[in-house]
């Protein structure tokens, strides 16, 4: 099932496309595209199907990916650092989590919400001694670069980071802020 033609406007004015371009992507003519977006005109199941499949192809071609939005001056922690050496690295650096590394896997991470909770719950002797390891939550998802941006963004709401690989290396990670570069 296609969608409402009422999108073909609304997608190509997205894309930056003239009617013009769509029609020399399309092969259908620029007045036949006018048509149909005006509402003069009713394709047939063919050419819409076509004219969606451009849309949708330019769409994916010009979309943001993961690799353009991440931040790749990653910071983690080793799973045997303190919760300490993890605190000063998040607060010198203003990040909100770190992922957590044994070696060179993925392990854990390390969050805001997670150290105000343990803050609360522990003395502060106790938090100075802990390793990272006694309180990391699961790992957050890793993606590759080219997964488009905007597919990330419910992930990246709940599991509140994910990181980024290239050719199955870690190379940067994605928070909610960084989502925000999507925006057009």
């Amino acid at each position: 099932m296609l969608p409402s033609l009422q999108y073909i406007k609304q997608l190509r004015i997205r894309l930056g496309l003239t009617q013009r371009n769509l029609a020399a992507h399309t092969g259908i003519s620029t007045s036949m595209i006018n048509q149909i977006e005006s509402g003069r005109c009713r394709p047939s199941y063919e050419t819409a199907r076509k004219i969606f499949e451009v849309l949708n192809s330019l769409e994916g071609q010009s979309s943001i990916k993961a690799g353009d939005i991440c931040s790749r001056s990653l910071m983690f922690v080793q799973k045997n650092d303190t919760l300490h050496d993890a605190i000063e690295l998040m607060r010198r650096h203003s990040i909100s989590q770190l992922p957590v590394f044994h070696d060179s896997r993925l392990v854990g991470v390390v969050s805001e919400d997670l150290l105000a909770r343990i803050m609360i719950e522990k003395d502060q002797r106790d938090i100075r001694r802990m390793t990272v390891s006694a309180i990391m939550d699961p790992p957050p998802p890793i993606v590759d670069i080219s997964i488009p941006a905007k597919a990330l963004i419910p992930l990246v709401r709940f599991s509140k980071c994910v990181l980024v690989s290239e050719k199955g290396e870690v190379i940067g990670v994605i928070t909610v802020t960084d989502t925000l570069k999507t925006v057009e």
